[in-house]
């Protein structure tokens, strides 16, 4: 399979993130730890701030829960917790759930997949693309599959090549990655999926349905959000699609997002603006790629 996206997740353990470096690097997307079990104060302590600096500096991101669950009822809260945790954010990746831990590895192949099974469900029918992230061994030994035909799977396989013999979206091949922008070891990933595209396109993981003009050609752009573009009577579109422009612009514009579709990006007239929602308030229109200077 082709890679379509590099990327990386990352946690507090990872310390205080420059993402700018991180993007600099050529990450294009981060899983980023948003918490873990099932009670009130086991949310990650960097995700807010992980997940803003990385949209921020126009790295593709999504969410992962790492889970203690042994019963299905367990499952339950924990996606219940979860979703408060990444409520009103947008993911252009999948949101995981992370089972791995030694406290379920005596559970059995039936109660660990109906425990994915009721995560899964419930952060899905919460309008989520759920992935399941696991390891060779849990993924050979306890996951059904039935679970497997079900969900994405994001494969953690330590290796120059994976050995899995079922189909999977994301693969996790290091846990001792380098990049800059993050002191010490990062676990790195590859996608194999279009996943903003599948995101925008079906309306989820906090997008509106259609939130692209096309499924097509939707990629983390060169130029992150908020960078400065001086335009001199330059073409403007009202959408990446649009065959003629509706206007030209003179002076200082932004990027608004840092997301090229079609090769052209959205800009905006104030720094203050990129990223805001609505975008149709907040976007002055798309100039082409090559016209960025």
């Amino acid at each position: 399979m082709e890679a379509k996206y590099k990327g990386i997740d990352v946690s507090k353990w990872q310390g205080d993130i420059n993402w700018e470096k991180v993007r600099a690097s050529g990450v294009e997307f981060a899983m980023l730890r948003a918490g873990f079990g099932r009670c009130q104060g086991q949310n990650d302590t960097s995700f807010e701030r992980n997940y803003r600096e990385a949209k921020k500096n126009g790295i593709l991101v999504g969410a992962y829960h790492y889970s203690y669950a042994k019963t299905v009822s367990d499952a339950e809260k924990e996606a219940e917790y979860f979703l408060s945790l990444i409520s009103g954010k947008s993911f252009e990746f999948p949101v995981a759930f992370d089972i791995e831990d030694n406290s379920q590895k005596n559970l059995s192949r039936e109660e660990i997949s109906n425990i994915v099974e009721a995560f899964c469900g419930r952060t899905e029918k919460a309008g989520y693309f759920v992935s399941v992230y696991a390891n060779l061994w849990w993924l050979n030994n306890k996951i059904s599959d039935r679970v497997k035909e079900r969900y994405d799977i994001w494969l953690a396989q330590w290796a120059d090549t994976p050995s899995y013999g079922g189909k999977y979206g994301m693969w996790q091949y290091t846990s001792s990655g380098k990049t800059g922008g993050i002191t010490g070891n990062t676990d790195m990933d590859l996608a194999f999926k279009d996943y903003p595209n599948i995101m925008r396109a079906n309306g989820l993981n906090g997008f509106s349905k259609g939130a692209a003009e096309s499924t097509d050609n939707v990629k983390s752009g060169a130029f992150p959000p908020r960078r400065s573009v001086a335009l001199c009577n330059t073409p403007l579109f009202s959408s990446a699609y649009s065959k003629a422009p509706s206007a030209r612009k003179s002076g200082t514009y932004y990027i608004y997002d840092g997301i090229e579709i079609n090769g052209r990006y959205r800009i905006t007239s104030s720094a203050s603006f990129a990223l805001k929602k609505p975008i149709g308030k907040n976007v002055t229109g798309f100039v082409n790629a090559d016209d960025i200077r």
